[in-house]
This record gives C-alpha cells, sequence and structure tokens, in this order.
C-alpha cells in the first residue's frame, strides 16, 4: 500500500527557493564578473606590452645597435634584462624581415618571428594584437624601430601568454568565488530566520492548511445566519458575512471603512479600550432593533480588533412567540376542556334535580353552537393547523367570558406553499390575542374573525369591539415594545405581525374610531410575483 506523500513544508520552500535564488543569482554574477575580469586584465596586459614595446623602440641602445654587424650581442642581453625586470613573456626584437635578434630562447634567434601580424609595424604604426607565437598564443604590444632618419629599420614585439591572462583571471575569479560562497551562506541564514518569522506570523501552519482553514471559515461565515463583522483596533472593518449585509441593508463594499460611518451606534470602541466583551445588548442599527454581542480580540494581552455578532430581535421576538403560542395552544386546549366540565356539571346537577328539560333545552343550545363553529371551522376551512388555532382561541375565549365569533362567510384553502404557516399562524394568534386584550374585561367584548382566499389574495380580518386607538398613536401601533396600556412587557404582538407580514410580501390595513372598535385587515398575495421570486 502506497503511503500519502506529505506536502512540503513552508519552511523547507523558502530556504530552499531562496538558496537556489541566491546560487543561481550568484553565478550568473561570477561568470559576468569573470568575463569582465577577464576582459579588464586582457586590456591591461595589452596596454602593458603596448607601452613597453613603444618604450623599447626608442631606446637608443636598442636603434644603434641596428648598425653594428651582429645585433644579437647587444640586444639579446638588454631584452632579457628588461624582460625579467618588468615581467614580460618574451620581448622579440626583428629587422624588417622579421629575422629574429633577440628572444627569450637563444636557439631561435636568427630565425623568422612567428605570427604574421608585423604588416602594421612595418607601416610605422603601433598597436595590440593576439597571435600564437613561437611561445604559444599570447596578447602582444607591436611597433617600428625607426633610426634618426625617421626610417622604419625593426620590429619590436611585446607579449604576455594568454594562459597566463587565463592564470591571473582565474586567481582574481577565485576572490570573486570566495565572497560569493559568503554571500550564499549568509543568504541561507537570512532565509532560515524569515522562514522561522513566517512560520511563527502563521501560527505554524502550512500553506495547505491555511488554505483548507480559508475556505472552511468562507463556509462557515455564508451558512451561518448571524450577522458577523470583525473591525481591527483602529475600527477598520475588515471582516464581514453575507447575513451581516443582508440585516443591515449594506449592497456595497463597506471593508476598509471605518465602521462608524455605516454604524454609527455598535459600541465597538468601548470594548476596544476596556477589552471586557459586550453581551446580549439590545441596539437599533440602521432602524433594525438587534440583539448584539461583542467580543474582543486579544494578542499578547493586547486587543488588537473586536468581533460582533448580532440577530434581528424580530426575528428572536418570532421564535419566542412560535414557542409561545405552541404553549398557549395547549393552555387554550386545557381552558376548554375546563369550560366544558363546568358544563358538564351543570348538566349532572340538572338531571339529579329533575329538571330534564332545562338540560335537554342547554345540550341542545351547547350542539347548536358548536355545530355552527365546527361547520365553519371543518368544513370551510381546510387547513388543520388554521383550525387548531381557531379551536384554541374559541377555548380561551370561553374561559375570558370573551365572546369570539368566526363569521359564518368565512373559506380558506389548504395554505399555499410559499406561505409559511408559522408566519401565517403567528400573524392570526397575535391578530386574535391583540383583540381579545382590547375587550378584556368589557361586559359585552366581541371579538370576529374574517378569513376568505376566493381572490388572488389571502384576506384575514380581525374585529374588536373595544375602545379603539386613538388618532394620536395610530402610526405607533406597530413599533416594538409600544402598547395603548402603557405595559412595559406588551407591544411585541402587532410588531411581530408587521414583520410577519413584511415577510410575506403582504400588507397591513387598520380602521379604528375611539370608543367604536378596530378592525385590522391582513392582504397576503397567493402567488409569488416575478420579482419576488427572483
Amino acid at each position: 500500500m502506497k503511503t500519502k506523500k506529505l506536502p512540503m513544508s513552508l519552511q523547507t520552500k523558502i530556504i530552499g527557493s531562496n538558496i537556489l535564488n541566491t546560487i543561481f543569482i550568484i553565478l550568473i554574477f561570477l561568470v559576468i564578473s569573470l568575463v569582465i575580469e577577464y576582459k579588464h586584465v586582457e586590456k591591461q596586459m595589452g596596454n602593458q606590452a603596448l607601452q613597453l614595446a613603444i618604450a623599447v623602440s626608442a631606446m637608443p641602445t636598442v636603434v644603434s645597435s641596428f648598425e653594428q654587424d651582429e645585433p644579437s650581442k647587444i640586444l639579446q642581453p638588454l631584452v632579457n634584462k628588461i624582460r625579467k625586470e618588468t615581467g614580460a613573456e618574451f620581448i622579440v626584437i626583428g629587422n624588417t624581415d622579421g629575422v629574429r635578434y633577440a628572444h627569450p630562447d637563444e636557439m631561435k634567434l636568427g630565425l623568422p618571428m612567428v605570427g604574421g601580424d608585423n604588416s602594421q609595424a612595418l607601416k610605422g604604426e603601433f598597436y595590440i594584437s593576439k597571435a600564437k607565437g613561437s611561445l604559444g598564443r599570447s596578447i602582444r604590444g607591436k611597433g617600428p624601430i625607426k633610426n634618426e632618419e625617421g626610417q622604419i629599420i625593426g620590429v619590436v614585439s611585446v607579449g604576455y601568454l594568454m594562459e597566463d591572462l587565463q592564470e591571473t583571471a582565474f586567481q582574481r575569479g577565485k576572490e570573486i568565488g570566495f565572497i560569493s560562497l559568503f554571500v550564499i551562506l549568509i543568504g541561507m541564514i537570512v532565509s532560515y530566520l524569515l522562514a522561522r518569522n513566517i512560520r511563527r506570523t502563521t501560527l505554524g501552519m502550512e500553506p495547505y492548511e491555511m488554505t483548507s482553514l480559508y475556505l472552511e471559515r468562507n463556509a462557515i461565515l455564508y451558512s451561518i445566519k448571524e450577522g458577523i463583522i470583525s473591525v481591527d483596533k483602529h475600527g477598520v472593518i475588515r471582516l464581514i458575512n453575507q447575513s451581516a449585509k443582508n440585516l443591515l441593508g449594506v449592497k456595497d463594499d463597506i471593508l476598509n471603512q471605518k465602521v462608524e460611518t455605516i454604524l454609527p451606534n455598535t459600541g465597538v470602541y468601548k470594548v476596544l479600550q476596556t477589552g471586557e466583551p459586550d453581551r446580549d445588548h439590545e441596539v437599533t442599527l440602521r432602524n433594525k432593533n438587534v440583539i448584539i454581542n461583542r467580543t474582543p480580540i486579544i494578542e499578547n494581552d493586547q486587543v488588537i480588533g473586536v468581533v460582533s455578532t448580532f440577530r434581528d430581535k424580530t426575528e428572536i421576538n418570532r421564535m419566542v412567540e412560535t414557542l409561545t403560542e405552541v404553549r398557549k395552544y395547549s393552555e387554550d386546549l386545557r381552558a376548554q376542556t375546563h369550560e366544558f366540565s363546568n358544563k358538564l356539571y351543570v348538566l349532572s346537577g340538572l338531571l339529579q334535580l329533575g329538571k330534564v328539560d332545562e338540560a335537554i333545552n342547554m345540550i341542545q343550545a351547547e350542539s347548536s353552537a358548536i355545530e355552527n363553529q365546527n361547520k365553519i371551522i371543518f368544513e370551510q376551512i381546510q387547513d388543520p393547523k388554521i383550525q387548531a388555532l381557531l379551536l384554541g382561541k374559541l377555548g380561551k375565549a370561553s374561559e375570558k367570558k370573551i365572546q369570539f365569533i368566526i363569521d359564518e362567510n368565512s373559506s380558506m384553502e389548504a395554505l399555499p406553499a410559499h406561505l409559511s404557516y408559522e408566519e401565517v399562524i403567528s400573524i392570526i394568534g397575535n391578530l386574535v390575542d391583540n383583540a381579545f386584550e382590547a375587550v378584556e374585561g368589557m361586559i359585552d367584548g366581541e371579538v370576529t374573525f374574517f378569513a376568505i382566499d376566493v381572490g388572488e389574495d389571502l384576506v384575514i380580518e380581525v374585529y374588536d369591539s373595544g375602545q379603539g386607538i386613538p388618532v394620536l398613536e395610530m402610526d405607533r401601533i406597530f413599533e416594538t415594545g409600544y402598547s395603548t396600556k402603557g405595559d412595559q412587557n406588551r407591544g411585541f404582538g402587532l410588531a411581530i405581525v408587521k414583520q410577519a407580514v413584511e415577510n410575506l410580501n403582504g400588507t397591513i390595513e387598520v380602521h379604528s374610531k375611539p370608543g367604536a372598535g378596530t378592525v385590522l385587515s391582513i392582504y397576503l398575495p397567493k402567488k409569488l410575483s416575478i420579482s419576488n421570486s427572483i
């Protein structure tokens, strides 16, 4: 079984890549330096050979020796002395026919000069040339030897072997090479320190681990329903998820902006200063009531940022309301059971007293009322969840001595798929409860429920015979926490209704007169429009 090969660590990659880059650059630099150094030495030796050739050609002893019968006897010792003192590889002097009068090898005196590069000297020029002579390939300084009348009487050639030139360049290249090795060593140390620093910065994670962590983070941020905003120690937004943008209605890119430019009352600066978390704080952000938590980001005992998470309070209230509705159903059914138990006790008493006719009349009246209600609920309203809700409300109304009437003209099919039954139940339940509160304690308190879905909308109306809503307070009844009764624990029902209606793309109408009761009408579209389905 093949074992999976682990990816190369970041530290190894950094050290390896930096060393390879350093070696590559040093090699290029070394080659270029060697070429430049070789050219420089070549030029230097060529100029040196040329200057020496000029000096030798101008020496009176050299010029006068050509008038002798045997110039070699004068030139050979002189040239050897000059050659040893100057370090030249060779100094060769010959006549205009190229016959040698002086040469490092006495055995070659009298023989023709080798190289074939005397032509310019015989024309009276001093120059540098490269040629292969009797001693090997060399760089030469050459020129004419002239007598006092200016006539060319001979040629002088001063040279250095190319092997010596290469050796000199190589020796200087070795110096550069040692420096390069030192630079590579320094590069290895710097690479190691850099890799350690990067590893410390990345908390010891490898690139593939960071990639995986980044992808997981994005997936988590996208899936979380709560809004998340992260700021740095200067209050600049560094992260915001899509839920936060949706909750706050933000469409533009707000990264790298100051948080107060879009959320003036987030309170993150207090957390930045104190380093203390802020839990379950209720604030209003962009006209939305949210529950917000702020947690400081701490590194080395220093606050370097704050993460804020928040959720729409209306949504939280709706979840609480849903749970409350379940509890209410249970309580309403218990109340209905209790109410029927009381009626059974009355019937039992009438029968024991022998008042059979009165017992029969009571049974018939109760049966007629129940039959009427059941006909409307079970025959005209087809959705079983709405049926259960209305039965529960009937029991609650009976317990509270409130006359709760389900309009006989009501009719409703099963809810369309796009209308969330949680939202619809929340709307009906809160409207009916709000109406019960409006008439509670009144002698002839009456609440009427009406629903119909014949047209394009599902219409729900709830009427109560209470005191109505004052004109000055009409615009505030859907505000969270506002109640006409002034109770701090009230004022959430209609706010939840409004939010649920907006979620279902519906509308609300309110008709009320002080002292004449209130009618709340809800219109919910039974079909999704194209704009809403996108």
